[in-house]
């Protein structure tokens, strides 16, 4: 046995010889049907080659005897030789003659040099396959059909003597034939496992050089052990094949012309290794339609239509029964069992030589198995999670193929045995879904402080938005069955010109409600999904970016633009089951609104209620119901926030607000505390400035205090304090409601006061034969007593003359309400206009200015002010 797999299938083994090849042996020129090349891959049939070189070889076996034609030669030149027969038995000597040159000549090359024929053969040989078709499918196999062009070719022959004597050796022959003969082919590296059988039919070649012959004809071939061949394929399809060796084996009866070359045992070895074996041809999908079926039990079903093309290489023909098969996908761990999730069957499929097949694949995927979309152990993802994720952001995957039961009876049962457990692995090419979500936006925003007690890097110690997220997701092509979004979650980037802002963590999942959009123009079918997101913590990670964002909204006086980049979970219901497919990328821009047109003049803050908590000597704590209005559309509720209040550039206290609610339109009753402390903050400017704001407030004066921010302003967020601190707003100081005076009735005049005139003094009463004067103060404060410890006053007329001077440093109680002061010593400016004005004005009103020095005092706090008064009106009596 000749183990060259370069060797021919129909060559007999040199060591099955029993006679040296130097002696007598019988001629033999073997013909072959299909020669293949040490180039041919695992899938070529074992009879139809690509154009590749062929050898055969002779070797006779042993025990031969000679020809007839050499018996004759050798009777007749052992007979008489007679002159008197010379003349008569000349043409029969010259034929005799001739025909013992050409005997000679067959035994010469025939059996003197069968090791030079056999070179001959193997180097000149020229085996090209025209067409391999499957003429039919059969209980126990196929019936084949080869046809293609077999030739010698000397000029292939490197060595010029074996050329000439190989030319000249098959050129007597002319032509080999063998009889009918059956052809196994075993696996000697796989336990000799039977791949197949095969009968070829008897086939005449003809051996001189350049001669073409025509092959043409049918086959049986049968497959032989089923699993073992199961087993070759499966190495095959996961990478393990890297070598395969077959042997064929064969009986064949060979004979050239007249002279039979016996039974010859025919042995060949084929190796296919590297690029020789062959790898699963390329697909391209034609078509991928999912669509809802019923099934007869009124269960909702889940169809595929497939549609692929796939490139045949090889000179074959042949129709494909119609098929079945399981579709499988990966498991957690690749050495788990792959999960089945659809059904497919295939129709009849026309293979063409060397042209693109075309198959159409009819799938159904019911119900979701448990096994698919249960987390993998150590992990937070399923198998399902792990095969959409690598899907829908355009990474290859593989689902696996495994023959099963055929649709038809008309398929031969051998083949549905041969497929079965046969699992080929397809690469499914990936499909990017970077714009899945064409639209995103949130409405409704709502900012939420963060708790000032919890610790600042967990998600209560984050600001918190709420908002309603509404978005457009469009949908593949392919998906043509009804879905409906139950919930949705997503981790958000959050962007500001380009640049990172924050991250907005909405990892907690959120009811949804979505939409079918269908298909109009050039818009494929979408879901139109909104979902209400409440108190997500919003992480700031840039306070450059915040702070130009705050800046933005609040002075600019126009929206912004911010940009999200999200990984989008989505919990889908469909015809399948609820799964949820993860990781969804999602970009969009929100268009967020101006906080106010340009500042915040139009929240108009009012004090409705003032009370005194605490007093030190230098320290006020005041609590106070504050309305304002919103003229944003945005809420916000904040848990505690501490601001600086400045007048001037220094710090005269702060004010604290906690767990309050902030919502468009009017805030009533917000309750807000402030801590008047100039000393502490700035020293004995900031006191000297405190009592220059005090002093000018309780004139009437348009006072403004700044708001500004501080590390300490949202403790669990040192840095957003930080980061605000460059805002400074100012505002104007709320006036203080005092209360009404019981002693006015309507229509006094009193009621035609100026805006700016005093908050505190109502009304005044002079008494010119006592010389003394009455005020009526009003107090700011509901519960509380305010002392007047210290009073240096002068009344103007006209806002220039003096009237008189009042000098009082007896302590006056001003409880809360309206209060009427005890009678004050005037010292009348006898001499000036404004006395005699008031003369004048004796019984009657008259308008009167106030330039004062005041000390007051509440509690242990106590502060000299100045005052000026205008318009004050006075009652002038007797």
């Amino acid at each position: 046995m000749s183990d060259n797999p370069t060797s021919p299938l129909l060559e007999a083994e040199a060591s099955n010889s029993e006679r040296p090849p130097s002696k007598k042996s019988n001629s033999s020129v073997r013909s072959k049907r299909s020669q293949r090349s040490v180039h041919s891959s695992e899938s070529t049939p074992l009879l139809a080659r690509e154009v590749g070189y062929g050898t055969y070889g002779d070797e006779s076996a042993s025990g031969a005897v000679a020809s007839p034609a050499a018996t004759s030669l050798k009777s007749l030149q052992g007979g008489p030789h007679g002159k008197g027969r010379k003349g008569s038995r000349w043409p029969t000597i010259v034929a005799l003659t001739i025909l013992s040159v050409v005997a000679a000549c067959i035994l010469g090359l025939g059996f003197a040099a069968p090791a030079v024929v056999e070179k001959y053969a193997k180097e000149a040989l020229v085996f090209e396959p025209t067409n391999l078709s499957i003429d039919s499918f059969t209980t126990t196999g196929v019936r084949a059909r080869i046809q293609g062009n077999v030739k010698l070719d000397a000029g292939r022959v490197r060595r010029k003597v074996v050329r000439d004597l190989g030319r000249a050796g098959t050129w007597i022959a002319k032509a080999v034939e063998s009889k009918e003969s059956q052809v196994v082919v075993y696996l000697p590296e796989y336990d000799d496992i039977l791949l197949g059988t095969a009968i070829v039919p008897p086939i005449v070649v003809d051996v001189r050089n350049g001669h073409i012959t025509h092959i043409d004809f049918v086959s049986n071939l049968e497959p032989g052990d089923v699993d073992g061949i199961r087993q070759i394929a499966n190495d095959w399809l996961n990478g393990r094949l890297g070598r395969l060796r077959l042997q064929g084996k064969a009986d064949v009866k060979l004979k050239s012309g007249l002279f039979s070359l016996g039974t010859q045992k025919i042995s060949e070895s084929l190796v296919f290794e590297g690029k020789d074996v062959p790898s699963i041809p390329k697909y391209d999908i034609e078509k991928l339609n999912f669509h809802e079926v019923r099934s007869p039990g009124g269960v909702s079903l889940i169809a595929a239509d497939i549609s692929l093309v796939l490139l045949n290489d090889y000179p074959v023909k042949f129709t494909i029964p119609p098929l079945g098969f399981d579709i499988l996908v990966p498991n957690c761990a690749p050495n788990e069992p792959y999960i089945l999730i659809a059904d497919a069957t295939t129709g009849q499929i026309s293979v063409q030589p060397k042209k693109n097949v075309h198959l159409s694949v009819d799938g159904l995927l019911r119900q979701l198995p448990d096994t698919l979309t249960t987390t993998c152990p150590g992990s937070n993802s399923s198998p399902l999670d792990l095969l959409l994720g690598d899907y829908i952001h355009g990474n290859e995957t593989t689902i696996f193929v495994r023959g099963s039961d055929a649709p038809s009876s008309e398929t031969p049962r051998w083949i549905a045995d041969l497929i079965r457990d046969v699992v080929v692995p397809l690469p499914f090419p990936g499909h990017s879904f970077d714009d899945l979500i064409k639209e995103f936006s949130l409405a409704d925003v709502r900012f939420g402080l963060p708790d000032p007690l919890a610790d600042p890097d967990t998600t209560d110690g984050q600001p918190k938005l709420s908002a309603t997220v509404k978005a457009l997701v469009g949908l593949p092509k392919e998906m043509n069955f009804p879905i409906d979004v139950a919930r949705v979650r997503a981790d958000a980037d959050v962007f500001y010109r380009g640049r990172k802002l924050g991250y907005l963590d909405l990892h907690h999942w959120q009811k949804a409600n979505s939409t079918r959009v269908e298909a109009h123009k050039d818009e494929t079918a979408g879901l139109a999904v909104e979902s209400h997101v409440k108190d997500a913590p919003l992480q700031i990670t840039d306070d450059e970016v915040f702070t130009e964002v705050v800046q933005a909204l609040v002075f600019g006086g126009k929206g912004i633009v911010l940009g999200i980049k999200a990984d989008v979970d989505v919990d889908i219901e469909t015809a399948l089951g609820k799964f949820v497919v993860r990781e969804i990328p999602a970009e969009g821009k929100v268009f967020v609104k101006p906080i106010s047109g340009g500042g915040l003049k139009g929240f108009s803050p009012k004090i409705g209620s003032l009370e005194i908590l605490q007093t030190t000597k230098s320290t006020l704590l005041l609590q106070a119901k504050v309305n304002i209005t919103n003229p944003t559309d945005y809420s916000a509720n904040i848990p505690f926030v501490d601001i600086n209040l400045l007048s001037n550039g220094t710090i005269v206290g702060h004010a604290t607000a906690r767990n309050i609610n902030v919502v468009p339109g009017a805030n009533d009753n917000l309750l807000v505390k402030a801590l008047w402390d100039p000393l502490t903050q700035g020293g004995r400017g900031g006191a000297e400035q405190g009592r220059e704001l005090l002093s000018q407030y309780i004139s009437g004066f348009n006072t403004t205090i700044t708001l500004k921010t501080h590390n300490g302003s949202i403790p669990s967020q040192p840095s957003l304090g930080n980061a605000l601190s460059s805002f400074e707003i100012e505002m104007p100081m709320p006036k203080l409601q005092t209360p009404k005076n019981p002693n006015h009735r309507d229509g006094d005049d009193n009621d035609d006061k100026d805006e700016n005139a005093p908050h505190f003094i109502d009304d005044a009463t002079m008494h010119l034969l006592t010389s003394s004067a009455t005020f009526t103060l009003l107090s700011p404060f509901p519960h509380s007593t305010i002392y007047v410890t210290y009073i240096n006053a002068t009344a103007f007329y006209n806002h220039t003359d003096p009237v008189g001077t009042i000098l009082y440093d007896l302590p006056i109680a001003v409880p809360p309400g309206a209060t009427q002061t005890p009678r004050l010593p005037v010292d009348w400016s006898l001499d000036s206009v404004g006395y005699e004005a008031v003369k004048q004005a004796l019984g009657g009103r008259l308008k009167l200015d106030a330039k004062a020095m005041v000390s007051v005092r509440v509690g242990r706090w106590q502060q000299t002010v100045w005052f000026i008064g205008r318009s004050i009106g006075a009652r002038i009596r007797i």
